[in-house]
């Protein structure tokens, strides 16, 4: 054994100082090396979306994920170390007005006939199809506020809710309803609105006891 491996532990204080000075070591290059890496990652990001301004949109699979241009498939690694990099906090599905339409609905729903289910902010991509894949690709990430659901789980109504700034001008909300509009009505699906502050609890239940038929 060194001599100065001896002395060391001849004196324990020193070999214990000497040890806590290289883990200290230890572990500031660690910390180093990994700010270096969170470094290199953003520097990557922000050239990768500097590139991409005034490119082409990249086209989105049905299941959210981002397909390469040529049809390479879902660049998967990319999202996941976006993710990693994200913050991220939970929010509500609907907002106090919607959450209120809600509750109504589903009771005058399971009152009038349990084996249905209202669905709330449901994808039309996700009850839809078509062969003409950019028609489904207009219509995919389209959503309705609630969806009357059978027993068969099959989508038969929709029901959109129109607060009070729905249509003011400049709003693309009517042009957007007008996509959705015609979807549905080709799908067979029917489309109801509820407008805010004009829609009543009686009115409420009569749709829903003209929509869904008795158990």
């Amino acid at each position: 054994m060194p001599p100065e491996l001896l002395a060391l532990i001849d004196r324990p204080f020193i070999l214990l100082a000497v040890l806590t000075v290289g883990a200290l070591i230890g572990i500031a290059v660690e910390r180093l090396v990994e700010g270096q890496k969170r470094a290199e990652r953003r520097a990557y990001w922000k050239g990768r979306n500097a590139g991409q301004r005034g490119s082409k949109p990249v086209q989105l699979k049905k299941d959210g994920l981002a397909e390469k241009p040529g049809g390479n498939g879902a660049n998967a690694t990319d999202q996941l170390a976006r993710v990693m990099i994200a913050d991220f906090s939970s929010r509500p599905l609907l907002n106090r007005p919607e959450a209120n339409l809600f509750k109504a609905l589903d009771a005058a729903v399971i009152a009038r006939n349990p084996r249905w289910q209202v669905m709330a902010q449901v994808s039309l991509g996700e009850f839809l199809t078509s062969p003409d894949k950019e028609a489904y690709g207009a219509v995919n990430s389209k959503r309705v506020d609630f969806a009357l659901m059978d027993p068969d789980a099959r989508v038969v109504h929709a029901i959109e809710y129109q607060g009070s700034g729905h249509h003011l001008p400049g709003s693309s909300a009517a042009a957007r309803d007008a996509v959705k509009k015609e979807a549905l009505r080709k799908a067979g699906i029917g489309y109801h609105e509820v407008v805010a502050g004009h829609t009543t609890a009686g009115e409420l239940k009569r749709l829903v006891e003209k929509l869904v038929p008795g158990e």
